[in-house]
């Protein structure tokens, strides 16, 4: 691991950048992205941004989308492939391991590039040459705005990047309701705002746009999937494939359905399990507090995150992960319900 002083001596001349991020990349992981990827190509870099899976379209006006390589809808691999072998320099944003970048985490680890790390989460597993990876700070969004700062380019922040960095960090602080907004932050989201930012345009953009499969289905879910368990201070949701199928949904459309049940008084923990198509379950977990889910997740759920916003999964059926789930709620019947 370096020092970000070696990585501006690389950044000096133009070079062939990759910037890529987690699977089902949310706000802050395209905004990460895309923002930084304004600001490399005012240093005249060849910038490509790839994801390993698409995301979801109330994100996709972010500036720089276009142009976005989206791996599984890639009909030829050997494009993506093409860009990591090429790259002098490879950018991972909003991910601590790199197995959350699969199936393009062997690209990385294959290609002769330095590689830099930007992140906020738990969990590094030590891939990166050079580092730049704060678990205090509020999104990796916002260590974007920090690390162009560091560099000595904030005059090289125009309103189409900073809009996606504002985005970002909007939506990984919940509008700022989150213990990990602070000060600093909101000083650093002045400075955006200084800079053209409008922040009811984004706002608008990312909750203002839904569609009215994705208003149904959230309606359906919270009539009849929430389950809330007093006894464990807990509500959480259990979505199958066949519920998924009846609204359309698409990338992004649960997005968000776990915080209305967290929203509950009394509640301090809300998870919802999700079928995906070949019968595995994907899981978000949700906390109030020192309640730290990302310890829930890892020890019972291959997963991890943030102390009150963590993400986990299961090998088994839906039926038996919710079982599962109920199991590991009375293991840490103490956790949950102190206060």
């Amino acid at each position: 691991m370096e020092q970000l002083d070696g990585l501006k001596g690389l950044l000096e001349s133009p070079k062939k950048i990759v910037i890529t991020t987690h699977q089902k990349p949310d706000a802050d992981a395209l905004g990460s992205s895309l923002g930084l990827r304004g600001y490399l190509k005012k240093l005249n870099h060849e910038v490509k941004v790839i994801t390993p899976t698409d995301y979801p379209q109330f994100i996709q006006w972010m500036s720089g989308n276009e142009d976005v390589l989206v791996y599984d809808k890639t009909k030829t691999h050997e494009i993506a492939e093409g860009y990591f072998l090429a790259a002098d320099i490879i950018f991972c944003l909003d991910f601590s391991e790199l197995k959350r970048v699969e199936p393009l985490d062997e690209m990385v680890r294959k290609s002769k590039a330095k590689v830099v790390l930007i992140d906020h989460h738990h969990g590094y597993d030590g891939f990166a040459d050079f580092v730049f990876w704060n678990v205090n700070a509020a999104a990796t969004a916002e260590l974007i705005y920090q690390f162009i700062n560091i560099m000595g380019h904030r005059h090289l922040i125009d309103v189409p990047s900073a809009e996606c960095i504002y985005a970002g960090i909007v939506t990984d602080t919940g509008s700022f309701k989150f213990e990990s907004t602070t000060s600093k932050l909101h000083r650093e989201v002045a400075d955006l705002i200084d800079l053209g930012v409008q922040p009811n345009k984004i706002q608008r953009l990312i909750y203002d746009n839904n569609t009215e499969n994705r208003l149904r289905f959230l309606g359906y879910a919270l009539q009849n999937k929430l389950q809330i368990l007093w006894q464990y201070r807990t509500a959480y949701f259990v979505i199958n494939q066949e519920e998924q199928q009846k609204f359309s949904t698409q990338t992004g459309d649960t997005e968000g359905l776990v915080n209305y049940a967290l929203s509950l008084a009394g509640i301090r923990m809300a998870t919802i399990l999700i079928e995906k198509p070949d019968k595995t379950v994907k899981m978000s977990f949700r906390s109030f507090g020192n309640l730290a889910v990302n310890e829930i997740a890892r020890l019972h759920f291959e997963g991890g995150g943030h102390r009150n916003a963590a993400g986990g999964r299961s090998a088994k059926d839906l039926l038996a992960t919710e079982q599962e789930f109920l199991r590991v709620l009375e293991l840490h019947k103490e956790e949950l319900i102190k206060e």
